[in-house]
């Protein structure tokens, strides 16, 4: 049985709610971090040390870290496009996922925490504007590369699309001045168009 942890509100459970939904796989979630508390408590510090969400449990088998949860049901449940057999088009995918997490978290970070949740008062807005700038440099990268291309995955949606996609609706839904680029947004809207994605990460932000 597949069991997600994770308040659905965080963006890297989004990643694991979304993956698993794409799938079709039935699972059980429980709602964990921020309000849900848990993760500070047992079994949870027992199943992830690191006291941070998403986990995920396959029976008795237990991982931590978002992007390796997704490449993990990629690899036992999913099939090509989604997660391609070639080896080449699979690290082509792939790289996508480490670039999430090695150059989009931080700024993303900053501008979600300043502009959702804290109050106008509270604001920095030198750093959130510093933050938007820099997210803005980074997906001048994305722009160019879907010019060529469908998805970040390549001409078919997998799972290169998944750890970027569950930050960019974020992005689009924050009251913040963007830059136009038509690439990224006909790329966001495929993505809104899909199921799992609505269901999984088109929620409220908080």
């Amino acid at each position: 049985m597949l069991t997600i942890w994770g308040r659905e509100n965080s963006t890297n459970v989004k990643k694991a709610l979304w993956c698993a939904a794409e799938l079709g796989l039935n699972f059980s979630h429980i709602n964990a971090g921020g309000v849900y508390g848990k993760v500070n408590e047992e079994p949870f510090r027992s199943l992830n040390p690191n006291g941070l969400v998403p986990l995920l449990q396959d029976d008795d088998f237990t991982l931590w870290e978002s992007n390796t949860i997704v490449r993990y049901l990629a690899a036992k449940f999913g099939q090509a496009p989604f997660y391609p057999n070639d080896i080449q088009a699979r690290a082509k995918a792939e790289k996508w996922m480490d670039w999430q997490t090695s150059t989009i978290s931080a700024p993303f970070r900053t501008i979600l925490r300043g502009i959702v949740r804290s109050q106008p008062e509270q604001r920095d807005m030198a750093q959130i504007e510093a933050a938007i700038a820099e997210m803005e440099q980074h997906l001048e990268i994305v722009e160019q590369t879907l010019a060529g291309q469908a998805y970040l995955s390549g001409d078919e949606f997998g799972i290169g699309d998944i750890p970027l996609g569950s930050f960019i609706y974020a992005w689009f839904e924050m009251p913040i001045k963007r830059q136009p680029r038509p690439h990224l947004e006909r790329w966001y809207q495929s993505l809104c168009a899909r199921p799992a994605y609505q269901s999984a990460v088109m929620t409220a932000l908080t």
